[in-house]
């Protein structure tokens, strides 16, 4: 008789491959752990298993010979659906097993006490049991001792769990600092090429305070990998957006990258810090059109455009930061970046493959 799923299946085995258990070679950790359990209640096979989606596999085992079987023979996919502790004295006498050949063979497997592998949100991984070839029965002790066993098995999955999560963490933390360093020696590198010496410190100190800020918005560790262009743009541009806002946004493109994201939004400040002092911004009837849109064949499309009244106003000579611009768009659009005034007020525009720039 084949066991019904577990009513949880889906979350169950979720949690069963985060671990990264399956198919890993035998460790001494666990084989000691099934010689113990066998040892001390007398049998002649112990396993430490897992409970698959359509396989039981063996992390360790003594007395039975194989990594893994059919779960259509499997008694602990039985066991999983009980709670913390199962002894079956004689496996024939259980209606679930009296027609499973392990059990009906010759020799049988005629005995079984298992102690569940349960995640602290309760979700059975699989059981640390014990097997034997006539029917019997454990003492308090016996019983005992394999739920401790259980409980170490557990322990040893969580600390391997938690070392590896703190590795990737590790390893994601210094790409992040590297990140944030090249960000900042080019900066540096663009403030001392393109800025007056008089000047440069200031505009070099302002495009850290811009890097500081959008780093608050998009650094946290537990965002998504990758964001939407309007989610960035709204987050970024959010002290200009109101009830009848002057700024308009539209993103339809796949979801971007989250480093690639946080230069996105360094350009965006840029932008919107420059409109604050000579562009729509800075006049009450100016409004500010951006988006950006990706064909079916890839290419992608980025436009920043501010419609104002007298855009002569507009300082003559580019600066430092429409040169940040245009290199900032430059490396994450690909392909050619215009700038400059139009009749209507300012228009940047940019258009290529977008290579890296989405998740």
């Amino acid at each position: 008789m084949e066991a019904a799923a577990h009513p949880l299946q889906s979350a169950r085995l979720a949690v069963l491959h985060s671990y990264e258990v399956l198919d890993t070679d035998p460790e001494q950790d666990f084989d000691d752990i099934v010689n113990l359990a066998a040892a001390t209640c007398g049998t002649a096979i112990s396993v430490v298993n897992f409970i698959d989606a359509e396989r039981q596999w063996f992390k360790a085992e003594t007395g039975l010979g194989v990594r893994e079987t059919p779960l259509a023979t499997s008694i602990c996919s039985h066991v999983i659906l009980e709670k913390d502790f199962v002894e079956i004295h004689d496996t024939l006498d259980d209606p679930r097993m009296k027609d499973n050949p392990l059990c009906c063979g010759d020799p049988g497997l005629r005995f079984y006490a298992g102690a569940l592998l349960t995640t602290e949100e309760g979700l059975p991984l699989g059981t640390l049991c014990v097997l034997d070839h006539q029917p019997r029965e454990l003492t308090a002790l016996q019983r005992d001792t394999l739920r401790v066993l259980a409980r170490q098995v557990m322990a040893i999955l969580e600390a391997r769990k938690a070392l590896q999560t703190a590795d990737i963490l590790g390893r994601d933390s210094s790409h992040r600092i590297k990140n944030i360093l090249s960000i900042v020696q080019s900066l540096a590198n663009m403030t001392k090429r393109h800025s007056p010496p008089e000047r440069a410190m200031d505009d070099f100190s302002a495009r850290l305070d811009a890097l500081s800020a959008v780093h608050q918005i998009f650094g946290d560790v537990r965002a998504p990998q990758a964001t939407g262009f309007e989610q960035i743009a709204r987050q970024v541009l959010q002290p200009y957006l109101g009830p009848s806002s002057r700024v308009s946004i539209r993103g339809d493109c796949p979801p971007i990258r989250r480093d690639q994201a946080k230069l996105l939004g360094l350009c965006l400040h840029e932008l919107a810090t420059n409109s604050v002092k000579y562009g729509a911004l800075s006049r009450q009837e100016g409004h500010i059109e951006v988006f950006m849109v990706s064909d079916p064949g890839g290419l992608t499309e980025f436009r920043w455009s501010e419609t104002f009244s007298h855009p002569n106003g507009l300082p003559s000579r580019s600066g430092y930061g429409t040169t940040f611009i245009r290199a900032t768009l430059e490396q994450l659009i690909g392909g050619a970046v215009e700038t400059g005034r139009c009749p209507d007020g300012f228009l940047v525009s940019a258009r290529g493959s977008a290579t890296g720039l989405f998740g």
